[in-house]
């Protein structure tokens, strides 16, 4: 199978969007995306251009709010609720993880659920976590479930590991396989012998943020892997990498997410699926 790429489908679900976009603005409705980002976080920046990238394609607005990294909490809450408080703003995206010293509780409060698009929210939370439609889960978590369902990947009793237990990636994305009716492990910094437990899984899903961290010690041959980092590349290299080895890792598996043109491709789209979701809703509230 090789590389698991994300290409043909997000093409997939951008051609499903363009119709139902056609279909709101015909209702006078453009679904329309905010964007806070703080500071020039190479993930942030990757992230926020396949978003503008997919958006402009099917003809849905962006409106981007680029704040310092050193911004004050309350200049950050302003800026939430400047985007709340806007009709046409239909989803907000906060990326996260917020700076050092910024109370992700209080940004996570000052977001409307109605228009959070990540499943940062305690009310988006608890509907990924009950197992409800309430809300919509962490588009990355999402995205690598449907990346694995598009190669038609078995996830029902399988073994497997997610390394990273994030409230932004690797805690959701558990519970879209648990869904899924997989056995999950997570994995995290003090995890024992986590060279063992990667070996012996039938997937692995890594979220560490650790460019190229992970090479081929950790994996044998028939295993899939989705590489959810996006890093700058290390020693001075233009461009970004994922967590993974690629080069060293793809003639090993049976399959591999490459980074960029994995995950992050269909993120993006899973962003703008929920964004046109949201828009559809101010239908029935009548706005």
């Amino acid at each position: 199978m090789g590389l698991l790429s994300g290409k043909d489908l997000s093409e997939d679900i951008k051609g499903r969007l363009k119709k139902d976009i056609e279909d709101l603005k015909r209702q006078g409705i453009t679904p329309t995306l905010g964007i806070i980002r703080l500071g020039e976080e190479a993930g942030d920046i990757s992230y926020e251009k396949g978003a503008v990238k997919i958006c402009t394609s099917v003809d849905a607005q962006v409106e981007v709010s680029a704040l310092r990294r050193e911004t004050s909490l309350e200049k950050l809450l302003l800026s939430i609720q400047n985007f709340n408080e806007q009709d046409h703003i239909h989803g907000i995206l906060i990326f996260r993880p917020l700076p050092k010293g910024l109370d992700d509780n209080a940004v996570r409060a000052a977001l409307l659920p109605s228009k959070d698009m990540d499943g940062i929210t305690d009310s988006s939370m608890a509907g990924l976590y009950s197992g409800t439609d309430k809300g919509f889960p962490p588009c990355t978590a999402e995205a690598a479930v449907k990346l694995l369902e598009y190669y038609n990947i078995e996830l029902s009793g399988k073994n497997v590991v997610v390394v990273g237990r994030s409230m932004v990636i690797g805690k959701p994305v558990s519970m879209l396989l648990l869904q899924k009716d997989a056995t999950v492990t997570i994995c995290h910094s003090k995890t024992k012998d986590l060279q063992k437990k990667t070996r012996e899984a039938d997937i692995v899903i890594v979220a560490m943020g650790q460019a190229q961290a992970l090479g081929k010690e950790y994996f044998r041959a028939g295993q899939y892997l989705i590489d959810i980092g996006v890093n700058a590349k290390p020693n001075g290299e233009k461009g970004t990498c994922g967590d993974l080895c690629l080069n060293e890792l793809e003639p090993l598996v049976a399959g591999i997410s490459p980074v960029p043109g994995g995950v992050g491709a269909v993120t993006s789209a899973v962003l703008v699926s929920h964004l046109v979701s949201a828009a559809k809703l101010t239908l029935t509230r009548g706005q």
